[in-house]
């Protein structure tokens, strides 16, 4: 008879759920994780509010997770994101969705929802051992470093959701990368997603805006056109808009060596329009006054139209306007992958099965961000990550206890 003792590795999202999702079908699990603590990276997440999910129409929420869709779409069946509300209801945390559509808990932060969970899991029998870091494979199991020292342990399957290479210091460092590269598995080298760019802004410019938002404004790549807002910084942009271009903008870079924003200041106002009220404002008027009283800009835009556009005080009112409704932001590289929110690349798809397990380690799973796939924030990257974390588990109870996989 098949055993039934399966082993999570990594205390985030998809880890967690995997480890539910095993302890529902009756098979005793453990979970490791390297931390002291639980969830630190949910945690984070949770500062800002917890974006838990979107409430978008399915078609175009499963259309978010781009070229992966078709590997996650199982994953995304069985756990959707209306799912993961109604789990969140059952944990006893009430969500709403905000004025963007994006989906967060009443409390707005992730440790009422931790708390819950933990407590969910320790009534299941699932037994978590912090502090337990997995260093490789012996040949008769699994290597951790414990605080009683090193130990070897056997399982009957096993789920990995160590995280890609994104904030390090909570935990998702890519140490394992060695491991499974040695046991063969094809893994895509990991790149930064959701993360801010670096711009060779002048001196003045850093000196006068650097920390400032810079606010209705639509920006177009090959992303498409949407709008946003992001934030000025000393070395560059980041915010909500820069990153919905990020993996465009990153493509770009790898591909052609230079990449580019474009940006309309004024989205409420066409260009031949803008042109008319440009050319009402008096000839002796500073370019500030006549941009000021004509478009409505000033502060952080001024500044960057002055930093952007060459010889921006002597263009006639068309052009002027023209240079507004598209102002080209050039790109030069992204930040380090350590400070994005999310990354591209991990465990290829060619080396999982259709239920998330290495073809080069039967038995083993695969779920979260050690996947190669990518999304834009607004709750997608959680849902992901539950969702495959909840297939996972499904999958590795089945192997280990010698049933079908649901």
């Amino acid at each position: 008879m098949a055993g039934n003792r399966i082993a999570v590795i990594g205390g985030g999202p998809a880890g967690l759920m995997a480890a539910e999702t095993v302890a529902e079908q009756g098979a005793d699990v453990v979970l490791f994780e390297a931390q002291p603590t639980i969830g630190r990276k949910l945690l984070m997440a949770g500062k800002s509010g917890l974006n838990i999910t979107h409430a978008e129409a399915r078609g175009e929420f499963d259309a978010r997770y781009g070229g992966a869709r078709a590997h996650l779409q199982a994953a995304l069946d069985r756990f959707s994101a209306q799912a993961l509300r109604d789990w969140c209801a059952e944990l006893g945390v009430e969500t709403f969705v905000g004025s963007s559509g994006r989906v967060f808990p009443k409390a707005m932060k992730a440790s009422p929802l931790l708390r819950a969970w933990l407590v969910r899991l320790n009534a299941q029998g699932v037994a978590i051992r912090p502090r337990h870091r997995w260093t490789g494979f012996a040949q008769d199991g699994l290597r951790f470093d414990t605080p009683e020292g090193p130990v070897t342990e056997r399982f009957d399957a096993v789920v990995l959701a160590l995280g890609g290479a994104s904030w390090p210091r909570l935990g998702s460092n890519a140490a394992w990368v060695p491991w499974l590269e040695a046991k063969g598995v094809p893994l895509s080298p990991f790149r930064p997603a959701n993360c801010g760019f670096e711009v060779a802004w002048s001196a003045p410019m850093v000196e006068r805006h650097a920390g400032q938002p810079v606010k209705a404004v639509v920006a177009s790549s090959a992303a498409g056109r949407i709008a946003g807002e992001f934030v000025v910084t000393h070395w560059g942009v980041e915010g909500s808009l820069i990153y919905a271009h990020a993996a465009a903008l990153r493509d770009a870079l790898e591909r052609d060596g230079a990449a580019y924003l474009a940006l309309d200041l004024v989205p409420g106002r066409s260009v031949e329009r803008l042109s008319r009220d440009l050319a009402r404002q008096p000839a002796k008027a500073s370019l500030s006054n006549r941009l000021r009283k004509g478009a409505g800009l000033d502060g952080v835009k001024l500044g960057m139209l002055r930093d952007l556009v060459a010889d921006i005080a002597q263009l006639p009112s068309d052009a002027l306007a023209a240079a507004i409704k598209s102002v080209s932001l050039p790109i030069e590289r992204p930040r380090p992958i350590a400070e994005a929110i999310s990354v591209a690349g991990g465990v290829g798809w060619d080396g999982v099965d259709g239920t998330l397990m290495l073809k080069a380690l039967p038995g083993v799973f695969v779920a979260g961000e050690m996947l190669d796939w990518e999304a834009p924030t607004g709750g997608y990257l959680l849902t992901a990550c539950f969702a495959t974390g909840r297939a996972a588990g499904l999958a590795a109870a089945a192997h280990a206890m010698g049933r079908e996989p649901g």
